[in-house]
């Protein structure tokens, strides 16, 4: 696993503004209904990452102009609660994800919530460049802190190891400290993902 020390990874020196994905209307990336723009490009390089492809900066296509349209009109029906950013890694992203955050903010201020995941700890990104801080001081709620196989967890809500936590941002600043997100309800049991290969 790597361990960057702060500055040590810039974005602007490691990303293309290429994508690998983008979903609208999906429930699994956070709270309520989302659109999520999947980044390409990461370097913390996980062991046990479930999306290794994504940790190329090349990988899927670049970001263009038509598909932050189409995410701002994605996100205009009344029942999409937010935006969510992953990757691949956002806060080495930081000019598309710029880009497409501060558009939401001027087109509906406050009204969509913003999630974002990430490999670096909140305490780290405080720490880091100014595009990383920006894009943490425009965002709700941080899933921070890198994967651990170790510590992996299945009873955990959004998140895949018991280190990760899901911060809101906005409180943490306002408060000078750590403040995790209210609403969280881990659960009591595991299941397995359930693989094509079961049926069969």
């Amino acid at each position: 696993m790597n361990n960057p020390q702060p500055k040590e990874w810039l974005a602007k020196e490691y990303s293309q503004n290429y994508i690998a994905d983008y979903k609208a209307f999906n429930f699994v990336d956070g709270e309520g209904v989302r659109n999520s723009l999947y980044v390409s490009g990461c370097l913390f390089a996980c062991e046990g990452c479930f999306n290794k492809a994504v940790q190329n900066f090349r990988y899927g296509k670049p970001f263009t102009k038509e598909l932050e349209d189409q995410i701002i009109e994605d996100l205009s029906h009344d029942y999409v609660q937010g935006l969510t950013l992953l990757g691949g890694e956002p806060f080495l992203n930081t000019e598309v994800c710029l880009q497409v955050v501060n558009r939401v903010r001027a087109t509906f201020g406050e009204q969509k919530d913003i999630w974002s995941w990430s490999g670096y700890t909140f305490d780290e990104l405080l720490l880091d460049s100014e595009d990383k801080l920006e894009l943490l001081s425009k965002i709700d709620i941080l899933v921070d802190g890198r994967f651990e196989l170790s510590k992996r967890d299945l009873k955990l809500q959004f998140r895949g190891s018991s280190n990760q936590r899901i911060i809101d941002v906005k409180k943490s600043f306002a408060q000078k400290e750590v403040v995790l997100w209210d609403k969280c309800h881990d659960g009591e049991q595991s299941f397995e993902q359930i693989k094509k290969s079961d049926f069969i």
